[in-house]
């Protein structure tokens, strides 16, 4: 049976911008791969209601990478749906720090926005588990597999599902 792959899209500086986020079935099991701004908490959280997506059925969030625009939500949507969180380690600090500029040198416009750009204090977080390439994801009810890809940031990570899906953060 082929995943069923939930595109959720969300803006964000006042519609500037969005990021993706991607909630995969299978079955009656979901894996969330990275969740949004914590300004878009209600509407993230709508629409994994509006999928089916409940507290025993989300079986783990996968982070990309560490920024703020994808790890906002991991903390609370943890503790609401009672599933883990996953990243790479290179990237840790990032959201236990909330320093997005934690594992990058930056540019100068990159430094002057520094205390804009990272989690608050009550979004921080520490992943459950930390994952490197190769890492296999079927435990989690997903036939995919962890590729390491550092240039975003140094622990930017892809997810290859077995079907040939690629979810990957390019800027």
């Amino acid at each position: 049976m082929p995943l069923e792959i939930i595109t959720i899209k969300l803006k964000m500086l006042a519609g500037l911008a969005t990021v993706n986020c991607y909630l995969i079935k299978n079955n009656d099991n979901f894996v969330l791969i990275d969740t949004g701004t914590s300004g878009n908490r209600v509407e993230i959280e709508n629409q994994l209601e509006t999928a089916g997506c409940k507290t025993g059925n989300l079986n783990l969030i996968l982070l990309t990478h560490g920024d703020s625009d994808h790890a906002g939500n991991a903390a609370c949507l943890r503790d609401k749906y009672g599933t883990k969180i996953a990243m790479h380690q290179k990237d840790e600090g990032m959201v236990q720090e909330g320093d997005m500029l934690w594992n990058r040198k930056g540019n100068p416009l990159s430094k002057i926005m520094k205390p804009f750009m990272g989690l608050s204090k009550s979004n921080r977080f520490t992943p459950d588990f930390y994952v490197e390439d190769g890492y296999d994801l079927v435990d989690y009810g997903l036939n995919a597999r962890i590729i390491h890809i550092p240039g975003h940031s140094l622990g930017s990570i892809g997810i290859l599902t077995d079907q040939g899906d690629l979810f990957v953060e390019i800027y």
